[in-house]
């Protein structure tokens, strides 16, 4: 898509968001479609702040159609990214932690950035509805080593050494 988003078009989103708590479920969603109606038919960047307001406003399914719409059009920089994590996190609410996993370790493999955390919390909350506590236990204390003033190497190993084989007893 080469239509390029105005910063006062962002700065209206972002004041939107902002004002989220402001607004009934229903009226949100329309300020948003008509925000996004301001951009061309198809540009992904209206597709995922749709599937945002969808999804924040307790419609998932149809949030995950519309990632996918934003995905599949070529979503780039952040928004991409947290696309990903966001369409993970429904399909885990919605009771699909499979695809939810298989999205999020592909994503963790492809890029690293700022989000790096919030991809393994959101795998670590993946793993526990699939029943791998211990890898989840192990994600979120790897995450949370990288941000301790002390014991980050010492986290480090021990979160490494939960999802070592488990000793017989």
């Amino acid at each position: 898509m080469t239509m390029q988003i105005t910063a006062e078009w962002e700065q209206r989103c972002a004041a939107l968001w902002a004002a989220f708590d402001d607004c009934g479920a229903a009226e949100f969603r329309a300020r948003i479609k008509a925000l996004t109606d301001e951009l061309p038919e198809g540009h992904p960047v209206a597709a995922f702040e749709l599937a945002s307001a969808h999804d924040a406003t307790d419609l998932g399914e149809r949030a995950v159609s519309l990632y996918r719409e934003a995905l599949d059009a070529g979503l780039d920089g952040a928004r991409r990214r947290e696309a990903v994590i966001q369409l993970a996190s429904t399909l885990r609410a919605l009771g699909r932690p499979e695809s939810s996993a298989e999205l999020l370790v592909a994503e963790r493999g492809r890029t690293s950035d700022h989000l790096d955390d919030a991809v393994t919390a959101f795998l670590a909350l993946t793993f526990v509805d699939l029943g791998r506590e211990r890898e989840a236990a192990a994600l979120a204390l790897g995450a949370l080593a990288g941000h301790l003033p002390s014991y980050s190497r010492s986290l480090a190993r021990y979160a490494a050494e939960l999802t070592d084989p488990v000793p017989e007893q």
